[in-house]
């Protein structure tokens, strides 16, 4: 049979099991026997900080910024409580599919392939890997924009090269050395954030030198609660939230899936992963939820200072704290956002490197992409992926909130592609348990499935298709990011249907041929010798149950 003709939709329609396939639709490693690659040193602590590492990053210290000035602070809420919704049932099934199966070198393409379309995985991966490349790069020229609020004498390409350099390193070692370092820039955002909420409420209060009386909510009120986006009245109201809505997404992007690539790397995967995923949805709810109503309260939306308006210099939280007058404060938690920025850039260079890594093994990617040095770090992957995040350069020749926002519309139409992907998976997923009669076996359910899951898809949906919608009102064509907000729709496409006619691949494979079972035996023989640590003190029970 030629090699276009490799597929068959006869047997098992996605071969795990086949050696030496070159033609990039098969998997050359069955991941449920393969000992030799990714080493598990993730702990539950790392791989829950590591997905609020990712969460909390720029979208939350810088990009708000930008949605508070664009659609007023009642949009910046509403927008943001949206999103972490969408989230919440996005985080669930990426758990429940994972947790069944948490193999070494899993990546969300491998569930595509398996349950849904080897064609549509090959598409997925690389749509993965490149929204992970862009945000590498989004997260360093947010680290230009945050060390520009100090006005250093220094071109700010050096310190773009300094930070793009020590997530390579962070990154290039021993996995169990990088999730110990992603813990503890998490634990500083996380220290960072809960004391802003407590310095939120002390200035909600009228504290501050230069208050003298209580500022509750009078930026809701002058200068107003919305603004008024590319239309009068209502509708200006709702575009304000729905573009809000959309722009909140680049906070979220990818973040849940950071706990499903950190899967094959987990210590005892089938209790830590629901563990983190559970915990993950009310943390953001916290931090984001509060944070959100936090900014609009300390920075009135036509500050001139905010990202998206005329001389965008800082952080909305920064901004804030320099109106209040408090000394030297600002510069600390400027700081902290720096490292905020910093552990997101970090924990997405990760994330990509291990897409790469598991489509090499797959065959969807050059097998250079499978080397890993002793650690266990896949090296070439970490190298090609970080690669891609000197783009962060363009900041030197454009304005830094420019750039910014190119790379904030390309990561985030690219990331409701993935959302889109894994929904899709995910109701083959279930139909395939159902038709094995493997459901009520599954280690970890969700709840409100499947109807959760519908809802969620076709709001992404329509998410997706109106990204750039403002531009097609009054004058607000530009052609730049006309592309950044929808370019990555078309790379999707292309590689979808070049890969399936050049393949040759079914629509999908069909439910009777879906392999519900590789790997199974073996995962459950892993959680077999997973015995639960027991705190021998009330301070123990504390951390376990925190950690």
């Amino acid at each position: 049979m030629a090699e276009k003709e490799a597929y068959t939709d006869g047997g098992n329609g996605y071969d795990l099991n086949r050696e030496g396939s070159q033609t990039g639709q098969t998997t050359e490693y069955n991941l449920a026997d393969s000992h030799d690659q990714l080493e598990r040193g993730l702990k539950s602590r790392h791989i829950q900080f590591l997905a609020l590492g990712g969460a909390i990053g720029t979208g939350l210290f810088i990009g708000s910024g930008a949605i508070l000035a664009r659609t007023g602070p009642a949009p910046l809420f509403m927008g943001y409580l949206s999103m972490m919704l969408m989230v919440y049932v996005i985080m669930n099934i990426l758990a429940e599919m994972v947790t069944y199966l948490p193999m070494r070198g899993i990546t969300v393409p491998y569930f595509v392939g398996r349950f849904v379309d080897p064609s549509l995985a090959f598409a997925a991966g690389w749509n993965y890997w490149y929204a992970y490349a862009m945000l590498v790069g989004a997260e360093a020229v947010a680290a230009g924009i945050i060390i520009e609020y100090w006005e250093p004498p220094v071109n700010i390409a050096l310190w773009i090269a300094i930070v793009l350099i020590v997530m390579l390193l962070l990154n290039i070692i021993a996995v169990s050395f990088f999730g110990e370092a992603e813990f503890w820039f998490a634990s500083i955002k996380l220290i960072t954030i809960c004391g802003l909420i407590i310095l939120g409420v002390v200035i909600f209060f009228g504290g501050g030198p230069n208050q003298n009386h209580v500022r509750g909510f009078s930026y809701w009120k002058d200068p107003g609660a919305f603004v008024e986006f590319n239309a009068k009245g209502s509708t200006g109201h709702f575009l304000a939230y729905w573009s809000a809505f959309i722009s909140a997404g680049f906070a979220f992007i990818t973040s849940p899936e950071l706990i499903a690539i950190s899967a094959g790397e987990a210590v005892a995967p089938r209790r830590n992963i629901p563990k983190a995923a559970k915990r993950f949805i009310w943390r953001l709810a916290i931090f984001y939820g509060i944070s959100s109503l936090l900014i609009g309260i300390l920075v009135p939306s036509d500050d001139p200072s905010l990202l998206g308006a005329s001389n965008a210099s800082a952080s909305p939280f920064v901004i804030g704290i320099q109106k209040v007058g408090i000394p030297v404060l600002n510069h600390i938690i400027n700081a902290a956002v720096l490292t905020s920025a910093w552990s997101a850039g970090n924990s997405f260079l990760y994330s990509g490197s291990r897409v790469l890594y598991s489509m090499a093994l797959n065959g969807q990617a050059p097998k250079v992409f499978r080397i890993t040095n002793k650690y266990g770090v896949p090296w070439a992957a970490v190298l090609f992926t970080w690669a891609f995040g000197l783009l962060a350069f363009l900041n030197v020749s454009n304005s830094g909130a420019t750039v910014f926002n190119w790379f904030v519309n390309i990561s985030t139409i690219s990331g409701f592609i993935a959302w889109i992907v894994v929904m899709i998976t995910y109701l083959r997923f279930r139909r395939a348990m159902e038709f094995n009669n493997l459901l009520d076996s599954l280690p970890f359910k969700t709840p409100f499935q499947p109807y959760a899951t519908w809802i969620v898809l076709f709001i992404i949906s329509v998410l997706t298709l109106t990204n750039g919608f403002s531009l097609f009102i009054g004058d607000n064509w530009n052609t730049s990011s006309f592309i950044a907000a929808y370019v990555t729709i078309p790379i999707f496409l292309v590689l979808y249907l070049g890969h399936k006619l050049w393949f040759r691949t079914p629509l999908c494979i069909r439910t009777p041929n879906i392999d519900a079972i590789t790997g199974k035996r073996e995962m459950d023989e892993l959680e077999t010798l997973d015995i639960p640590p027991v705190p021998k003190n009330m301070l123990e029970k504390v951390w376990f149950w925190l950690a």
